[in-house]
């Protein structure tokens, strides 16, 4: 070989040895690995308790649930539970005096689409695509993504955000300081509770639908478009209401009305036959009601 040649030769060698580098100390290194198939008959329940860390739960055609778990730390351990159509997820401390970064398992979670979901989960993210079952999430800090999902949803948080894209059927949540959004969304029964989160409703109002938005502080916002059809009460206690809406006096009689006293905003009243029913109130927070662009 010459020398210009091997010149070339040992600039993609060390090329590559550098790009495998800067590979594996971008990919996470898990000591600690578990994999496991179980098959199911009908609509399984899956239930997944992990302190922290990122849990995905997908779905496929297959009635077979797919769980692939890792870990680094030898302070905690993945254990999988079957009884029957109930599959069982969990995160185990090993140790006591156990360092939080000690407790991260990454889940990847693969259901069949009629599946139902429980999750507890600490702080991480909790990721959930295209399942249609009911399902219930109890998190501290974590941060829950759910997208085309439908069934029944309860969610409890203290501070994590949670996001609904696409959603269908029905949700109760309840979060302290977390922020809820629904993005085109199309369900039936929305029903939030914050302290001070701000809470987002952008999608169509169903005709039977009933949406109740409350919080103590922050902002709640409602997006419209001229073929909606609701009832409308919004009401900030000592905030303001700010409304885009072309409202007339609902069909039992009330009318559009603000309060004389000083720091409180009311709108009360009917945007076009009034099929769905929008509750927003708040203590001292700002609600708008939009109309969409």
């Amino acid at each position: 070989m010459n020398p210009r040649s091997q010149h070339a030769f040992s600039s993609r060698t060390c090329s590559l040895l550098t790009f495998g580098a800067a590979l594996l100390l971008a990919t996470p290194v898990y000591a600690h690995h578990l994999e496991k198939h179980f098959a199911v008959d009908g609509r399984p329940i899956i239930t997944i308790h992990s302190s922290y860390g990122r849990i995905s739960v997908k779905s496929w055609k297959k009635s077979e649930v797919w769980v692939v778990g890792d870990h680094s730390s030898p302070k905690v351990e993945v254990d999988t539970e079957q009884a029957g159509n109930r599959i069982e997820v969990t995160t185990h401390r090993l140790a006591d005096n156990i360092k939080p970064a000690d407790l991260e398992a990454t889940y990847q979670i693969t259901v069949p689409e009629e599946s139902e979901l429980q999750v507890r989960t600490d702080s991480g993210l909790v990721i959930v695509e295209r399942v249609y079952g009911d399902m219930g999430f109890d998190t501290l800090a974590a941060d829950i993504q759910l997208e085309e999902v439908g069934g029944h949803l309860t969610v409890n948080t203290a501070s994590g955000s949670v996001t609904c894209r696409k959603c269908v059927g029905q949700i109760d949540a309840t979060t302290i300081s977390g922020n809820v959004q629904f993005l085109q969304p199309a369900m039936e029964h929305v029903r939030v509770t914050s302290t001070s989160g701000n809470i987002l409703f952008d999608g169509d109002f169903l005709r039977r639908g009933i949406y109740t938005l409350h919080n103590g502080s922050g902002v709640i916002e409602v997006r419209f478009s001229d073929t909606d059809s609701f009832d409308l009460k919004a009401t900030s206690l000592h905030g303001q209401v700010f409304n885009d809406a072309q409202l007339k006096p609902d069909p039992h009689g009330s009318h559009i009305y603000t309060p004389p006293k000083q720091g409180t905003s009311t709108f009360i009243g009917t945007f076009n036959d009034g099929h769905a029913k929008v509750d927003l109130a708040s203590f001292n927070g700002t609600i708008r009601i939009r109309k969409r662009d």
